[in-house]
């Protein structure tokens, strides 16, 4: 890759189902009915600037790499497990996007995470889950920090509802065996969309 996002200025969205077409995540079932499975967070926000804790430390960048707090709702009955993977399909750096992070194996008990606990071995996810690798090559959370220059990409975070307990992958799995891997047992999915760059902040905005 080369970037992920410094402290760019983000719009927010979020989003229920669907797929990109660049790079992109396979074509997923959409929640069991509309509007039911929801994603948001404490730590990124709707149309606002993606906070400096939560940015890559590498790369030239110089945030904190933690990981945001997350939390969902409207899960669809039959929900086994969940997955949550962070991806920019705006990288250019490789054909096929980025992958920034990967949780698997979340138990359906489960209806948050804290924040920081994408960390490597981390002891602050639910039991029982497992991290898979991202693309810089480490089963941990890995800041958004595009290249200096570049428009907005865009980093979405999505939340898979499963119908199976475990995902039939090997340890440290990529996104794409992850994603691809889960189609076949999703039951609703929900996404976070944000887009950083590395322009400066706005006047007001921290």
């Amino acid at each position: 890759m080369q970037s992920w996002c410094a402290a760019g200025v983000m719009g927010a969205a979020l989003v229920v189902g669907g797929s990109f077409a660049s790079g992109a995540e396979p074509p997923l079932k959409p929640p069991s009915r509309p509007g039911g499975l929801k994603l948001s967070s404490t730590d990124v926000h709707a149309g606002k600037r993606f906070p400096e804790p939560f940015v890559a430390s590498t790369f030239g960048c110089t945030g904190g790499n933690h990981s945001p707090e997350l939390q969902w709702s409207g899960v669809p009955a039959g929900t086994k497990s969940f997955a949550i993977t962070m991806f920019d399909p705006d990288e250019h750096g490789t054909p096929s996007g980025w992958w920034h992070w990967v949780v698997y194996d979340i138990p359906a008990t489960a209806d948050h995470l804290l924040q920081n606990a994408g960390v490597d071995k981390s002891t602050t996810l639910p039991a029982g889950s497992s991290q898979g690798r991202n693309d810089e090559g480490n089963m941990a959370y890995a800041g958004p920090c595009p290249d200096a220059g570049d428009a907005p990409h865009r980093y979405v975070v999505t939340l898979y509802a499963l119908k199976v307990g475990k995902l039939p992958v090997p340890a440290g799995a990529s996104g794409a065996n992850v994603t691809f891997t889960a189609h076949d047992y999703t039951l609703g999915t929900a996404r976070l969309i944000a887009r950083h760059d590395r322009s400066p902040p706005s006047p007001g905005h921290p």
